[in-house]
């Protein structure tokens, strides 16, 4: 899993120096969708020598050569993740910035009928839901 990104980005030309390869590992290898401020620090832990700016260009990059995707979620920063066949949508904590990723068979159902109810063959779609974690009683 740690080498996904850096395996796309050969197989796409992507010219892999030793800080881009850093930032790839670091990115494969987060469970969550880190900003890009997030993904320096990371780096920076790893190689001190690595600047915001470096990150800043490499993420840009990896997004346009279709390695990496970027979600602007409500409120915040520019997330970024790998951009994976699978399709999922996000649930988004409000107050913690937690971002989970799910599939339901049956939203997928229901949107695929609403397109239908309108004359439309479904192609793609992008759904967030935004929500406060409830307390437990």
């Amino acid at each position: 899993m740690s080498d996904t990104i850096e395996t796309k980005c050969l197989s796409k030309g992507v010219k892999l120096t030793d800080q881009r390869r850093i930032i790839a590992k670091v990115m494969s290898e987060s469970s969550d969708h880190p900003d890009v401020d997030e993904l320096y620090k990371r780096v920076s832990k790893i190689d001190p020598k690595i600047s915001i700016a470096t990150v800043y260009r490499t993420v840009k990059l990896f997004e346009e050569s279709g390695i990496l995707t970027k979600h602007e979620f409500k409120g915040g920063k520019a997330r970024y993740e790998e951009l994976n066949e699978g399709h999922h949508d996000h649930l988004i904590d409000v107050q913690s910035g937690e971002i989970i990723e799910f599939v339901d068979e049956e939203i997928e159902k229901l949107q695929k009928k609403v397109a239908e109810k309108y004359g439309y063959s479904l192609v793609d779609h992008k759904l967030e839901l935004y929500g406060i974690k409830k307390k437990s009683e």
